[in-house]
């Protein structure tokens, strides 16, 4: 009896020599396992800002950069024809005859900003030149690299820019997607009609200021 005591004694000294040998071990694999992902979250970028439902420090940037000319905004076509069960306003290329009142109410919303100090390209797709004859009652004879866009969305973008005037692009997703990696930021895509807003001041890096949702602009407020 007093030898299986003893024995047991001795294992049990073992067990305990064991996890005191490897205890640090573990506290530092179990520390990386938590420190790894918390690093990848912090060096995630940030994703692009709504501008509306209640974002009032986006909505004050966004009116402040209106008015000094500073903005580059990117708005996609709104809803496009061959993609849809709804009737054509015309041509399978084009966009919607349901859509063409949500491109007038985006539009009045731009002229609420002021479209005095604004210049508007859009691309040579029927669809985005409609969007923007409702939008904006202006149509471009059309911008081939608002729709051969890839790799040079930005470069483009500020070549066009003027200081001091506001430019408008009517474009498609791809090329919202394009800026949005032109600026290492996470690509996402934004509905029909929805505006892109980046700050593009003289001199200083261009940075994105956020988007609005074509139905979402009765909830971009200042206040």
């Amino acid at each position: 009896m007093e030898l299986r005591l003893s024995l047991l004694g001795i294992k049990r000294s073992i067990d305990l020599s064991w996890l005191t040998r490897y205890r640090n071990t573990v506290v530092v694999l179990a520390s990386a396992l938590l420190v790894i992902p918390l690093t990848l979250w912090l060096l995630a970028p940030a994703a692009v800002p709504d501008l509306a439902h209640g974002n009032t420090a986006g909505a004050r940037a966004l009116l402040d950069g209106w008015a000094k000319g500073d903005m580059i905004v990117l708005v996609r076509h709104v809803e496009r024809c061959d993609h849809s069960s709804a009737a054509c306003l015309s041509g399978e290329d084009g966009i919607t005859s349901r859509s063409r009142s949500v491109a007038v109410g985006v539009g009045a919303q731009f002229e609420q900003l002021g479209l005095d100090k604004a210049d508007v390209y859009n691309s040579p797709i029927l669809r985005t030149a409609q969007t923007a004859g409702y939008m904006f009652n202006k149509v471009g004879a059309g911008e081939e690299w608002l729709i051969n866009c890839r790799g040079t969305m930005l470069k483009d973008a500020l070549m066009h820019k003027v200081p001091g005037r506001n430019l408008i692009l009517v474009t498609h997703s791809e090329c919202m997607a394009q800026l949005e990696k032109d600026l290492k930021l996470p690509v996402s895509t934004l509905g029909y009609g929805a505006s892109l807003f980046i700050s593009a001041q003289a001199f200083t890096v261009p940075r994105m200021l956020g988007f609005v949702e074509a139905s979402d602009w009765r909830s971009v407020t200042t206040q």
